[in-house]
């Protein structure tokens, strides 16, 4: 067994976003990324660009490209601040609503995949060890 710590959560995290991104992509049409995007937009209507560029960890020139995209396929609307005219706005389409949806069954799938072969306890300590990095760096 590898016992290399910072390797495998690098190479468990590119795959698993790698596997996540080909099932997002084959049953809804769109990145694993756009669908983090619509996801954090949902649960702030409103917000800025750079709100969910920092959100998702995306530079400013990576997150106006992908909002660009989305925008371009229908998924989000953006509207100028009303408080700085630069900034704008982001909201969710009907069709950005609907990809959220249709990804739950995904996203549980996902899920259930990734916990295969662990029990409760099991998933508990590795939920703890996974939010204390995610809290501590």
């Amino acid at each position: 067994m590898d016992k290399r710590l910072f390797y495998l959560l690098n190479s468990a995290r590119q795959r698993v976003y790698k596997y996540a991104d080909q099932k997002a992509e084959e049953s809804l049409g769109i990145s694993v990324t756009q669908l983090g995007a619509l996801m954090l937009i949902a649960t702030n209507e409103g917000c800025l660009l750079k709100d969910l560029a920092h959100s998702l960890n995306l530079n400013n020139s990576a997150l106006t490209g992908l909002a660009a995209r989305m925008e371009h396929n229908g998924l989000i609307e953006r509207r100028p601040c009303e408080l700085d005219g630069r900034a704008s706005r982001l909201y969710l389409t009907l069709l950005g609503r609907s990809k959220i949806n249709s990804a739950k069954p995904l996203i549980s799938q996902l899920n259930a995949a990734m916990t295969e072969g662990f029990n409760e306890q099991e998933v508990q300590v590795i939920l703890r060890f996974l939010n204390r990095l995610l809290n501590e760096f």
